[in-house]
Formats: C-alpha cells, sequence, structure tokens
C-alpha cells in the first residue's frame, strides 16, 4: 500500500508538528520532537495521530457549524 504524506499546504506543516507536540505531551510523551518514534509502541504512535485526527476534525466542524 503506497503511503501519501504529503503536506497539501505546506504553512501548516508549522502548526500541525506543533500539534503533535503538545498531544505527545498531553499523553505523557514528553520530548516527542526530539525522540526517537521507532522506540514507541504502535498504540502510542497511533494515539498520537489518532487525537490530532480527532481535533482536526472537530475544529473543522465548529468552523462548519460558525461557531
Amino acid at each position: 500500500m503506497a503511503r501519501n504524506n504529503r503536506v497539501v499546504v505546506p504553512e501548516a506543516r508549522q502548526a500541525l508538528n506543533q500539534m503533535k507536540a503538545e498531544i505527545a505531551n498531553e499523553l505523557g510523551l514528553t520530548n516527542y520532537e526530539s525522540m526517537d518514534k521507532g522506540t514507541l509502541t504502535s498504540r502510542q504512535n497511533g494515539y498520537v495521530g489518532g487525537y490530532m485526527t480527532k481535533r482536526l476534525v472537530e475544529q473543522a466542524e465548529r468552523q462548519m457549524s460558525g461557531r
């Protein structure tokens, strides 16, 4: 299966990385930016991505509803 991790809006890269770091910190993964992600379990990495997706969907829903 091919993966396409191309950033559609390059200007958003910094904001996405910041969000990833904040979520990882909330999940107890300190120094996430400098951490070797290969040492984390699939579950830990999945939590970070899953919570990012959840938060991005929530933001989009709020924007679409006008709140």
